[in-house]
C-alpha cells in the first residue's frame, strides 16, 4: 500500500513541507493490524483497557516518524535560495535530531552541525535544520544520514564547501546489546574548502564555542 498519503496528508506547499494533520485511515487500518499482532506475539492482550488504543497510536506514531520518505529535501532548500555575494562560512549548529535506527527500530538523537561557504547562492537559515529532519524523519544509520545531508546541500546550493558533525546517543546501545549509558557517536563529512584543514579548524573551533 502507497503510503503517499499517510500521515500526515501533505500539501507541498511552495516548500515542499507544508503539513495537514490528516490521516490515511486505511493505512493506519493495515497498519494497526500488524501492531496488534505484535501485541499478541509478545504475550499481551490486546483487547484489554490499556492497549485498546495502542495499535492506532503506534500506526500513527511509526508515520509520524518516518515522514521524512514524502518530503523532499532539495525542494526545501530550493525554496529560499537567494542570490548573494556573501562568501563566509555559514553556520548552524546545535539542530536536534531524533531518528530511528535501521537495524533495530530504536531511536537515536543528538545534535547536528552543519556549515557552507555560499558561492552566489544562500538559503534561508531554517531550511538547513528542515533538511535534517527530512533525512533523519527515516530508517537510519547515523553515517548515511550525515552524507545525505551533505550531498543534498553540495548538490542544490553548489557552495564553495559542506561541513557536517553529528553527535548521537543510540538507544540500541545503552537499552540493549552493549548497554553502555553514557557512549555517544560523532560523525562527520566534508567537501570542497572544508577539505582543507584550516577551514575544518575554524568551523569545528565555532561549533565549541559558546556564546556569551
Amino acid at each position: 500500500m502507497s503510503r503517499n498519503n499517510g500521515y500526515p496528508d501533505r500539501d507541498a506547499g511552495i516548500d515542499g513541507y507544508k503539513k495537514i494533520d490528516r490521516y490515511n485511515h486505511d493505512l493506519i487500518d493495515n497498519l494497526s493490524e500488524h501492531y496488534k499482532g505484535v501485541l499478541e506475539q509478545i504475550g499481551e492482550d490486546p483487547t484489554r483497557e490499556g492497549l485498546l488504543k495502542t495499535p492506532e497510536r503506534v500506526a500513527k506514531a511509526m508515520l509520524f516518524l518516518t515522514q521524512g520518505y514524502d518530503l523532499n529535501a532539495e525542494e526545501i532548500l530550493k525554496s529560499a535560495m537567494f542570490k548573494e555575494e556573501y562568501s563566509q562560512m555559514v553556520v548552524v549548529k546545535d539542530i536536534e535530531v531524533y531518528s530511528m535506527c535501521e537495524h533495530h527500530m530504536l531511536p537515536f538523537f543528538g545534535k547536528a552541525h552543519i556549515a557552507y561557504i555560499p558561492n552566489g547562492h544562500v538559503v534561508g537559515l531554517s531550511k538547513i535544520p528542515r533538511v535534517v529532519d527530512v533525512f533523519a524523519r527515516r530508517l537510519q544509520v547515523q553515517e548515511r544520514l550525515t552524507n545525505e545531508i551533505k550531498d543534498c546541500i553540495k548538490d542544490t546550493l553548489h557552495p564553495l564547501g559542506v561541513g557536517v558533525v553529528i553527535e548521537c546517543r543510540h538507544l540500541c546501545m545503552s537499552m540493549r546489546g552493549v548497554q553502555k549509558q553514557n557512549s555517544v557517536t560523532t560523525t562527520s563529512a566534508f567537501t570542497g574548502e572544508f577539505l582543507k584543514e584550516k577551514t575544518r579548524t575554524e568551523f569545528l573551533n565555532l561549533i565549541s564555542a559558546k556564546l556569551g
